[in-house]
């Protein structure tokens, strides 16, 4: 996006009060806006005019909040728009579910609208540096499994194999790096990198917080129809398989 393009932002919500309230907001802020009332009408404007971010409501018509992120998801132009759900639901499953299929935040209503802001430029400012960062990973060196990496573990820096690397997960503003030894390290790279050096082989994406190592699953189980959580070697909590990751899981191991 250059100067003198402005962000777009679509808002999907049938409530036309809070709409036209939000709109003002967001048009005196510098922000290009769309609206629409309901869910399919909401997909159809997405696909047409690729808006920088999207902000929707999970209870609207004809197809509700989850099933909009669901076909956003899976489109290439706009699987990696931000997405910003308002809801009035507080229910822990209700979360759970969202952030599952690849939410970025959740606003309660009713809601200050500088938390609505502060969201907005924080999505917009994350996908603007993972943007930048996937300009220069096409030059990234690839490791081998049996490469060693110097890693910084508590106080002590060690040469540890990448094969010894179980899992790497998003700890904002860090990643952690957890090996099979049980020693961790925080680094200050992001998943996107580590995900291009790493070889594709043996490590997978499996959530927009989450890579795996595949040498230390040992079982895969189904929550539902399109739910799936992975359990590692030594690990109690079991890892959610995201909607938007789930293919690319299935990919790997047909």
């Amino acid at each position: 996006m250059t100067k003198n393009e402005k962000t777009k932002i679509l808002f999907i919500e049938d409530d036309p009060v809070l709409q036209k309230n939000v709109i003002e907001i967001l048009e005196e802020e510098g922000y290009v806006v769309k609206t629409e009332v309901d869910g399919e009408s909401g997909i159809n404007t997405a696909r047409q005019w690729i808006p920088d971010l999207i902000i929707c409501d999970i209870s609207i018509p004809i197809k509700n909040g989850y099933e909009v992120l669901q076909e956003i998801s899976s489109n290439k132009m706009l699987k990696s728009t931000p997405f910003i759900f308002l809801t009035a639901k507080v229910e822990k499953e209700d979360i759970r579910k969202g952030m599952q299929m690849g939410a970025d935040d959740y606003i309660f209503k009713p809601f200050d609208i500088n938390d609505l802001l502060n969201s907005i430029r924080l999505r917009l400012q994350k996908n603007i540096s993972a943007a930048k960062t996937s300009k220069n990973l096409n030059n990234t060196k690839v490791y081998n499994m049996d490469d060693k990496i110097m890693i910084k573990t508590g106080t002590k820096m060690q040469l540890l194999a990448v094969k010894e690397i179980k899992c790497i997960r998003a700890d904002n503003p860090y990643i952690l790096l957890k090996f099979a030894d049980g020693k961790n390290s925080l680094q200050r790279q992001t998943l996107d990198e580590w995900e291009t050096k790493l070889p594709q082989k043996f490590f997978l994406r499996i959530h927009r917080s989450t890579i795996i190592n595949t040498e230390f699953i040992v079982k895969i189980e189904k929550l539902s129809k399109t739910s799936y959580i992975i359990r590692l070697k030594d690990e109690e909590e079991p890892f959610v398989i995201s909607k938007r990751f789930a293919p690319k899981v299935r990919d790997h191991f047909s």
